[in-house]
């Protein structure tokens, strides 16, 4: 049998330089190990007490309906963020600091971050009050609880200055606890499987469920993660060459499939364990993650809310340290300047401590205001999608990293649901 042509023309050095440098290329699970990070720490962002909020709150008062929303917005994250951490292996540089050379202008720059910090703060609400919420759970005075969030991340940060790395060994801790948490919870709640693959592809959106589904977006696909993805892998770089920028590039892309898809059967389980309440006896909708935890009690056991109330710790602490680094890498990026993590920490608390403590004595309920602060978060995500999806398709960019045509037009299509889905919202509700 006659051998292929191209191959006839290759020497038995060719072939061999080839062969090893397939070896060279070949992604071991030690090395994914070894990169493990800028995914790992991101996809806190989807498990964070925004998602509980939502998740809790539509699965309690619509059962099963909007699941098919979860994993929309997971696959439009796992897309997103794909293409930001692929932007700061292939260009050397982040988000934030490609958006400032295309504005240019001092006013446009400043008025830009102004407008990407209230999502941070948006982001930074629902942390505080996850960790705040938690720790009452577990017996915790408000007061107290309220003293330890704002500084929890001060003090998680502090303990790690010394090596980055460190961090990341406890978001994979992080995460570990509530995956495995969350496993023992579906396994638990004993869910109705038939409902649960039915409701994952029949779409369901009326005026009712609008402000869910625009929340669940929002505390999915959020704006400081497209932000601080493509700053980790940027800082995962060492020479820059083209090879290294290759082998990363596919480190990353597992990354991104493997602890997103983690992130989305969270979400998942989180909402499946509140639909059983849609027909309980006791209530028809949920108002506090608190009554949630209360509800829930009686119907499976003090082990079940014990380790829900593990992982929306685990879950508060560990989404506060990525707003965090999104937020220093915004502020870096966007205004040329480097912030100290625990100036910035402090800084951030504040803004939320305060307007969050009034909103209670007002009478405001936290639960809302979780919520409503991930329905901000999806009206702000065209801020960083709109410039990643522009200049990901750019090959003067990306070079040979550039997005192929299949890759640009689901990033459009992804920006096409989310501005609808914000509009179709936004004319409900005026």
């Amino acid at each position: 049998m006659r051998a292929p042509w191209n191959r006839s023309l290759k020497t038995p050095e060719q072939l061999e330089s080839e062969k090893q440098e397939r070896v060279r290329d070949r992604i071991s699970p030690r090395n994914l190990f070894l990169y493990l990070g800028p995914a790992l720490i991101v996809s806190m962002a989807y498990m964070d007490p925004g998602n509980y909020g939502t998740d809790i709150q539509s699965g309690a008062s619509f059962g099963y309906d909007l699941l098919w929303t979860v994993w929309l917005a997971n696959l439009m994250a796992m897309l997103l963020q794909y293409l930001s951490g692929k932007l700061g292996i292939a260009t050397g540089k982040d988000l934030a600091e490609l958006v400032r050379s295309s504005l240019k202008s001092r006013k446009r720059i400043v008025t830009y971050w102004l407008a990407v910090e209230t999502a941070a703060a948006a982001t930074d609400l629902a942390e505080y009050l996850g960790t705040v919420i938690a720790l009452n759970l577990f017996g915790v005075p408000l007061l107290d609880a309220a003293i330890f969030g704002a500084a929890d991340v001060i003090i998680l940060l502090a303990l790690t200055s010394s090596r980055f790395r460190i961090v990341e060994y406890f978001f994979m801790l992080f995460v570990s606890i509530i995956a495995i948490g969350f496993l023992y919870q579906v396994a638990v709640t004993g869910p109705s499987l038939t409902s649960i693959a039915y409701h994952s592809v029949a779409v369901s959106l009326d005026s009712r469920s609008a402000l869910l589904v625009v929340g669940i977006i929002g505390a999915t696909v959020m704006p400081h993660a497209l932000f601080v993805h493509s700053t980790l892998t940027r800082d995962k770089l060492t020479t820059g060459s083209i090879e290294e920028k290759r082998r990363l590039r596919r480190l990353h892309l597992r990354e991104v499939i493997i602890t997103l898809t983690i992130a989305g059967l969270v979400n998942v389980a989180i909402l499946v364990c509140a639909a059983p309440l849609k027909t309980s006896s006791s209530t028809s909708t949920v108002s506090s993650i608190k009554q949630f935890y209360d509800i829930m009690k009686p119907l499976y056991g003090w082990l079940a809310v014990t380790v829900f109330a593990i992982t929306l710790l685990a879950s508060g602490l560990a989404s506060s340290t990525t707003g965090t680094l999104a937020g220093m890498a915004m502020m870096d990026g966007l205004l040329g300047t480097h912030v100290n993590k625990n100036l910035r920490r402090i800084v951030t608390r504040l803004v939320n401590v305060f307007p969050t403590t009034i909103a209670v004595l007002l009478g405001l309920q936290p639960f809302l205001l979780l919520i409503y602060s991930q329905v901000i978060l999806s009206l702000m995500i065209p801020l960083p999608m709109i410039p990643l999806i522009l200049y990901t398709s750019r090959r003067g960019v990306m070079g040979e990293f550039v997005n192929s045509k299949a890759t640009t037009i689901l990033g459009v299509l992804t920006a096409i649901t989310i501005l609808i889905l914000n509009f179709y919202l936004i004319s409900t509700y005026l």
